[in-house]
């Protein structure tokens, strides 16, 4: 037993302690143990993990069934006719909740077949380099530790006057039926993909946003295209001015610039803070420890090993504020426990090629590095080839022709760099493109390999081959539809 303040408390030793029992968290807990079984796994707040709860999986089923409503309004393009549409609110919350509590059960599944006396429950704060107590009853000394606290929504100070009226993600999932209206606030990942849900399930919404980023977005002409095609469905404004939010009786009033209109006042039922995440870092007290802090609290580490310094400390997953992306905190949850358990053996872990999807419609997919990154490498010497899906064959067989990709390659080399898309099936190129990018194929090895026809993919091929014509490779391309017919 140790004193710490007036307080008695246990005091238990342990190799190492991992904080946080989400995505990374679990992985690094899985990892540390195949070099230790003196492990500890440390969670404040209920279990289950961000993306089942509250992230990648209860977005998507409200985002399937904005779907089958979206089809179902627009199935007379192609003769047929479904009748009056009608969303049942409560039915569609009813699905989503049922299937994300599933998901989140097989999480707790996992969990619990951790002996119970590798599991705390509570909320950890560091002493020093070693010590952390947890809900001040518990005092964990740790040879080496792993922190994997997770992010939360940050909501700016405008929003607050909003009241009770104000909601982040984790509360649309808990609506029992859906709302009239709802502002969005923030176009970016989590913004885009809940509002356009939410306006194709029939809630009448409008976003806002600052700066103009739209999105994960970084290639201009992909934005514009992107702004266009969301405009179509519901306002959205990547730059807004707004002047005042105010609650009311019937919800909260946002007065905004709008263009040649002037000053609007609009009312809706919630404001939603989609204004980004910040990392679960402020509660820990690491100002006790010696650890290096960034401007956010956030500990300086090495983005290959995770180590915090040169010290016995690792950090994963959205904590450190570095790639808030579920299979990037499974690998660097895997990496930071790896590390932790074998320590001082630390070791650069694998990184795989950037890759990130946002399932909006059409949907928006990065891969590899960044048109701004592949300037700063190849200091002016790359090329970029493009491909519009307006009159892609298989896009318009689907009623999906919208949208635009772009890839850029090594001018000499051919290597392909990266690439970014706003279109039909992004999902399944961006992982085709990122495959290509860590095999570190060229351009002319990518245009090797097979492409059937009719597929939406045959609009990735064409787009290589303007790359590989601008690379100074490959002819012009000339016939606008070679892919519909011989000699593809």
């Amino acid at each position: 037993m140790k004193k710490l303040g007036q307080v008695l408390m246990q005091t238990r030793h342990v190799e190492v302690a991992v904080i946080g029992a989400g995505t990374a968290g679990l992985g690094a807990f899985k990892a540390a143990q195949e070099h230790t079984d003196n492990v500890v796994l440390i969670q404040g707040g209920p279990y289950g993990t961000t993306c089942a709860r509250v992230g990648c999986m209860p977005s998507k089923l409200l985002i399937a069934a904005a779907e089958a409503a979206h089809h179902a309004r627009h199935a007379q393009r192609f003769g047929v006719y479904a009748g009056e549409l009608s969303i049942d609110g409560r039915a569609v919350m009813a699905r989503v909740q049922q299937e994300r509590d599933r998901f989140v059960g097989s999480v707790l599944q996992s969990v619990e077949r951790i002996p119970q006396i590798q599991r705390i429950e509570g909320y950890a704060r560091f002493v020093d380099n070693h010590h952390l107590v947890v809900d001040d009853r518990l005092q964990v000394r740790a040879e080496r530790l792993v922190i994997a606290t997770g992010s939360r929504p940050h909501v700016i100070p405008l929003l607050e006057a909003a009241g009770e009226r104000l909601i982040v993600n984790d509360d649309v999932f808990e609506f029992t039926d859906l709302p009239d209206s709802v502002a969005v606030f923030g176009p970016g990942i989590i913004g885009l993909e809940l509002g356009q849900a939410l306006s194709r399930l029939g809630v009448r919404v409008r976003m806002f946003g600052v700066g103009g980023a739209l999105g994960s977005i970084q290639d201009d002409e992909i934005r514009a295209c992107a702004l266009e095609t969301f405009n179509a469905e519901f306002p959205l404004d990547p730059d807004a001015k707004v002047t005042a939010i105010t609650r009311t009786d019937s919800g909260v009033a946002v007065s905004f610039h709008a263009g040649d209109a002037g000053e609007c006042t609009e009312t809706f039922d919630y404001v939603l803070a989609a204004t980004g995440r910040r990392p679960n870092v402020d509660g820990l007290d690491l100002q006790a420890t010696s650890l290096s802090l960034d401007d956010h609290g956030v500990p300086h580490h090495d983005p290959y090993t995770l180590q915090c310094g040169d010290h016995p400390v690792f950090i994963a997953g959205d904590a450190n504020n570095r790639l808030p992306l579920l299979h990037e905190a499974t690998d660097e949850g895997r990496i930071a426990g790896t590390n932790a358990g074998r320590y001082p053996d630390v070791r650069a872990g694998l990184r795989r090629t950037p890759l990130a999807i946002v399932f909006t419609d059409p949907q928006i997919a990065s891969v590899g590095l960044t048109l701004q990154q592949v300037d700063e490498r190849c200091r002016s010497c790359f090329a970029v080839g493009s491909v519009s899906f307006a009159n892609q064959g298989r896009s318009r067989v689907m009623e999906r022709h919208r949208g635009l990709l772009r890839v850029y390659a090594e001018q000499g080399t051919g290597l392909f760099l990266g690439a970014e898309m706003f279109g039909p099936a992004a999902e399944h190129i961006g992982h085709l493109l990122a495959w290509a990018a860590q095999q570190r194929m060229t351009v002319s090895e990518m245009l090797d390999m097979p492409f059937y026809h009719p597929v939406i993919e045959e609009g990735l091929r064409t787009a290589l081959r303007d790359l590989n014509h601008k690379l100074h490779i490959g002819q012009a391309m000339i016939d606008q539809c070679v892919e519909c017919g011989p000699g593809a």
